[in-house]
């Protein structure tokens, strides 16, 4: 970790020209669902073979990797949101009155090593199969009591731009610190000057700043923009930049996802679907093994089977429900994957079979299953479904 103010910073423009074959090592961010950091830093572990250590943050780890490991990390099952490390901070030392502290991170930005973090962007756009961007503002869902805050930055007239430079980053996350979003207004630029598009998010835990999430992303913000000579966009950014302030913990990095990586196996959404990144650490825990017969008595989208399908290969998934919406649900993202798997050359058979059945009644003998994994239909998502729907939709509990 860095030491406040160490670091010198780059001058100038980084040139987004031909990507170095240089590797380098850099640290990796990654959001995790609260509960499962563990788990996740043993996936990192198992696939990688670094170590990850555990943020006081929760629901966040952070690991090493050289740059020749970038492919792998994309790889993980368990993260819901990837970044790059800039520089971190473990016990920043903020000023006394809400102006100090602002002027202060707006002299920070000047003072932080982008070098490595921007390679790392490039090198990540460079590995994507398909470069799309997110529809609408930030996409980050966060408990009740939080303030969200982006501040974004730009517009450009290119997605990848010849010749401009650095920015941020923040992670996506389900927790309670504070977020707020906030754009800055592009400052107009010569008609042929093709600069690249950040925007600045900023999510901040804790209740003994005198500033807001708000407040910091915008000054932060602007003077990456003065440094960098960026355009500000918040929806059409090339680069996002991330400003994360836990307490006295803090972290500057730059996202490595356009979206969260849970998005990947169901197409075909019920009212409660798990997030497959859940649906990973809850089948990691139970530790399946080769020839296991794994039930998911009620099981919804088939999110909990379809990802044991996908990652535990090995073990032979059963997926029931009561109710013929989720079975009808199940089989039709079972054969979205076994479609996606075909047309990418893979075998498309997956080792999952669908029943509609009364949980009360399983028709299934003693001793005969190994493993049972299932999320339960009980909570607010579903009381507050419910509810909903006897109320003609509107009312909000």
């Amino acid at each position: 970790m860095s030491a406040q103010g160490d670091g010198d910073a780059d001058q100038g423009a980084v040139t987004l020209g031909p990507q170095t074959e240089a590797i380098i090592t850099v640290t990796i961010g990654a959001t995790v669902p609260t509960g499962f950091e563990h788990t996740a830093a043993d996936e990192v572990k198992e696939k990688i073979g670094v170590e990850a250590r555990i943020s006081r943050d929760r629901g966040r780890i952070y690991f090493q990797i050289t740059t020749d490991q970038l492919f792998q990390v994309h790889l993980l099952r368990s993260v819901d949101n990837l970044f790059v490390v800039v520089d971190e901070y473990e016990h920043y030392q903020f000023k006394d009155t809400k102006e100090e502290t602002l002027l202060d991170l707006q002299q920070l930005a000047s003072k932080l090593p982008w070098t490595n973090a921007l390679e790392v962007w490039k090198l990540n756009n460079s590995l994507k199969k398909k470069r799309s961007r997110r529809k609408g503002g930030n996409g980050t869902k966060v408990k009740p009591d939080s303030e969200a805050m982006d501040a974004g930055m730009a517009e450009a007239e290119q997605q990848q731009p010849p010749q401009p430079l650095s920015s941020e980053s923040q992670a996506k996350e389900e927790s309670t610190p504070e977020l707020e979003t906030i754009a800055q207004e592009p400052e107009e630029s010569a008609p042929e000057a093709k600069l690249i598009k950040f925007r600045v998010t900023c999510s901040r835990a804790g209740d003994k700043h005198s500033f807001s999430s708000n407040e910091a992303a915008r000054d932060f913000g602007g003077a990456v923009q003065e440094f960098f000579q960026w355009k500000a966009d918040m929806t059409k950014f090339d680069i996002e930049v991330l400003l994360n302030i836990h307490n006295q913990e803090v972290v500057i990095g730059i996202a490595l996802t356009e979206e969260s990586l849970h998005r990947r196996t169901i197409t075909h959404f019920g009212p409660t679907t798990l997030r497959s990144t859940l649906c990973y650490g809850m089948l990691r825990l139970c530790k399946p093994q080769a020839s296991d017969i794994i039930l998911d008595p009620m099981c919804g989208t088939g999110a909990i089977p379809l990802e044991g399908a996908l990652e535990f290969h090995n073990s032979f998934y059963i997926a029931g429900d009561n109710n013929d919406m989720a079975v009808s649900r199940t089989l039709n993202n079972i054969c979205h994957i076994q479609k996606r798997r075909e047309d990418k050359g893979s075998v498309p058979g997956l080792r999952i079979d669908t029943v509609q059945w009364d949980l009360c009644h399983l028709p299934v003998r003693t001793s005969s299953v190994d493993i049972i994994v299932t999320d339960m239909p009980f909570g607010k998502r579903l009381l507050h479904h419910k509810m909903r729907k006897k109320s003609g939709g509107l009312k909000s509990f």
